[in-house]
């Protein structure tokens, strides 16, 4: 079951107020509160069964209906389908060959590449002047075009929260400015798009035109009402090494039920590797 956001059409060619926007479950339409430009891509419903598999695509679990994949994945065919696009860091296998092939687009210490402490084979991009976001856009936009032209509904664009890693030399206007890029790139190519984390600017985030939010965590660090406050869809993981099994069982019985939660483990490997989790609320 998918929402139908309604309103602008998705050549931006015409204007329309967000009280204007439509939302459309399985025939049934009512108003409902949306950035204007959102117009004309499809939602997940709130609370649809959802799992997470950057891994590796592999056969959803029985009742899922929506599930996200690398971009270079093949679409999981469960319903609706979102494209993860590491929009602010390199991807590891590309690290290199990106730094030398633009070096002035990463940030740099001491002539070196910045990395990101928590996944050191990933460099930080350099968001910092209009010119720069612009070259970062172009970089990336074929990527969220080629999601959507391989049949993806919504793209996710992670890491927005890089400035906090940066050693101060990018601020969060700066990642704000290039996610607003990257939001009218995925509308013009028919595209919902997620915002991924950073709670504390869900605000701006859904009103630069974001339409729903992939959490991670965000029941261990009490910050799901943050992104439930401005988005009427909101998909949440948590992870073994965080929250846990028991603390994870409680908080179901607890939660919102326009929140979709899974349980997943930290490396979001296949079922076929004993380290595999994966449990929903839904279940």
């Amino acid at each position: 079951m998918l929402v139908a956001v309604s309103g602008c059409s998705r050549n931006g060619d015409t204007d329309t107020e967000p009280d204007d926007l439509a939302v459309t479950a399985t025939g049934t339409t009512s108003t409902a509160a949306a950035a204007a430009g959102t117009g004309g891509v499809v939602l997940p419903l709130p609370g649809s069964p959802f799992d997470y598999q950057l891994g590796g695509g592999y056969p959803p679990p029985p009742g899922v209906t929506v599930v996200a994949r690398d971009r270079t994945d093949r679409l999981a065919d469960a319903g609706y389908d979102i494209c993860y696009v590491n929009g602010f860091q390199t991807q590891p296998a590309e690290s290199a060959s990106f730094a030398a092939a633009n070096p002035d687009l990463v940030l740099r210490v001491d002539g070196e590449p910045l990395v990101d402490p928590g996944w050191p084979d990933e460099y930080v991009y350099d968001t910092s002047t209009d010119a720069k976001r612009s070259a970062l856009a172009a970089v990336v936009a074929p990527w969220i075009e080629r999601c959507g032209s391989d049949g993806y509904e919504a793209v996710e664009i992670d890491n927005l929260d890089s400035y906090t890693r940066s050693n101060d030399m990018l601020s969060a206007d700066d990642n704000l400015a290039l996610a607003r890029l990257f939001a009218d790139t995925a509308h013009r190519a028919g595209l919902a798009i997620a915002q991924k984390n950073t709670a504390d600017r869900a605000g701006e985030l859904r009103s630069a035109g974001y339409d729903f939010a992939i959490t991670e965590s965000c029941i261990e660090f009490e910050e799901c009402a943050d992104y439930t406050e401005h988005y009427e869809v909101v998909m949440d993981i948590e992870y073994t090494d965080e929250l846990g099994r028991d603390s994870f069982d409680r908080a179901c019985a607890d939660t919102d039920p326009a929140l979709s939660v899974i349980l997943r483990d930290h490396d979001l490997v296949k079922p076929d590797d004993e380290a595999y989790v994966f449990d929903s609320c839904r279940s």
